[in-house]
């Protein structure tokens, strides 16, 4: 009787094919996470660079022997390259990827970099602060869309929630606008060339994470044919524009309280509260905008009526506390007033953002938080400027006192239109 051996039997087919797929899924989710953090990096550093300057300012005054309304003035011209490249280039990542365009934005705030430090003039800063605006109105938007798609890339179960991206982005874009004082504050007090040496080492980690996402996974497709070219389009519903514009003035105010940490600050530091220290200045604009992400990040379940009481239930006395660390020379009082109204402009800010949201059909909300953003950006400049003008006539603590009168009237205005308009019952 003849024998016959036989092979091992051979796995079923589906079998093969499920592992060949479970393997082939988390290679794709590992590579859209890799590029969900280096996204998330690159979003932190690039806005921390545009904040490089804030503790910096004093040594250019000093240096340069300019006035407040001339620092005003070298802010100012950063948010006209913000709201340009929002409203020209904004939109752009949608037709052609979204690494064609943040991997050149990173570079052009690079550039910034380098003009700061080889043409060190006021025409050379005016020109280096348009520069990294253009680069952060980029970034935001393309960054924020992008670390969105690359976490839903990442989900085993598509219908999750995306909330882990919209923290993420909020953590990133407030926080990173805080980081980079601080360190550049400390590099300044600690270390040499404190007007090249900061620049130098935020412009290198910036290659680095372009290099990174330029081998990230792209997840926008590209339409075919690629649309004609026009301008973002600003929509403004015309059925809810009380709320619209409400919403919109809520956020230019919480961005004017932005604007006093990231222009003026330092300066009032060093003359009202004779506090001269580099890393200090950089310290307490980063106190004012961690605050604003854990704020958001703690509140970011909450409804928007919650966030329209808490937000100028926060702000308003972290304003008072501020004006009488002035008036006292106290800087603990200055600090703690800081931390308190970083929170309450980072809370009403997303407020605002989802109240005007919400004036929106899904098809034109892009064009709607477009109009949204060229409005709020506009707090980073004019009332800045119109603080540091005043404080030519009157003291800085007088001029102060001010500002917090007319932003504190605006917010709670505004807070109670919006409200009405989002829940007229």
């Amino acid at each position: 009787m003849t024998t016959i051996s036989r092979s091992p039997a051979p796995a079923p087919a589906p079998a093969l094919a499920a592992d060949a797929v479970h393997a082939l899924g988390v290679r794709w989710r590992r590579r859209h996470s890799f590029g969900f953090w280096a996204v998330a990096a690159a979003f932190l550093v690039n806005m921390g660079f545009s904040a490089v300057p804030t503790p910096l300012y004093v040594l250019y005054q000093r240096r340069d022997h300019f006035s407040v309304i001339t620092l005003t003035v070298v802010f100012a011209a950063y948010a006209l390259g913000v709201i340009a490249s929002l409203f020209f280039g904004g939109h752009l990542s949608d037709w052609v990827g979204r690494k064609r365009v943040l991997v050149p934005a990173l570079l052009v705030n690079v550039l910034s970099g380098l003009i700061f430090i080889f043409a060190p003039s006021l025409p050379g800063l005016l020109v280096a602060r348009i520069v990294s605006g253009v680069s952060v109105g980029l970034t935001t938007a393309t960054a924020t869309a992008y670390i969105g798609e690359l976490h839903l890339e990442t989900l085993v179960d598509p219908s999750r929630s995306p909330r882990r991206a919209q923290i993420v982005a909020t953590a990133v874009n407030l926080g990173g606008i805080g980081v980079g004082p601080l360190a550049a504050g400390l590099l300044a007090q600690f270390a040499p060339q404190p007007l090249r040496l900061p620049y130098i080492v935020f412009g290198t980690v910036l290659v680095v994470l372009a290099v990174l996402i330029a081998v990230a996974p792209e997840t926008a497709d590209r339409p075919d044919p690629a649309p004609r070219y026009r301008p973002q389009r600003v929509t403004v519903p015309g059925d809810a524009r009380r709320l619209f514009f409400a919403a919109t003035a809520t956020g230019l105010s919480a961005f004017a309280v932005y604007g006093v940490f990231t222009s003026l600050a330092p300066s009032f530091l060093a003359g009202a509260l004779h506090q001269t220290s580099h890393a200090v200045a950089g310290a307490v604009a980063f106190t004012a905008f961690a605050s604003g992400a854990l704020a958001q990040i703690a509140l970011s379940r909450s409804s928007l009526r919650a966030t329209l009481r808490i937000g100028p239930a926060l702000l308003l006395p972290g304003l008072a506390l501020m004006t009488t660390g002035m008036w006292l020379t106290d800087l603990a009082t200055f600090v703690l007033g800081g931390a308190l109204a970083g929170a309450g402009a980072g809370i009403s800010f997303r407020a605002a953002i989802t109240a005007a949201a919400s004036t929106a059909a899904p098809e034109s909300r892009a064009e709607v938080l477009a109009g949204f953003f060229l409005g709020a950006y506009l707090g980073l400049s004019v009332p800045v400027v119109g603080l540091g003008i005043a404080t030519q006539h009157v003291s800085a603590q007088t001029a102060m006192i001010v500002f917090v009168a007319l932003i504190s009237a605006a917010v709670l205005a505004c807070a109670r239109v919006v409200q009405t308009e989002s829940d007229p019952t």
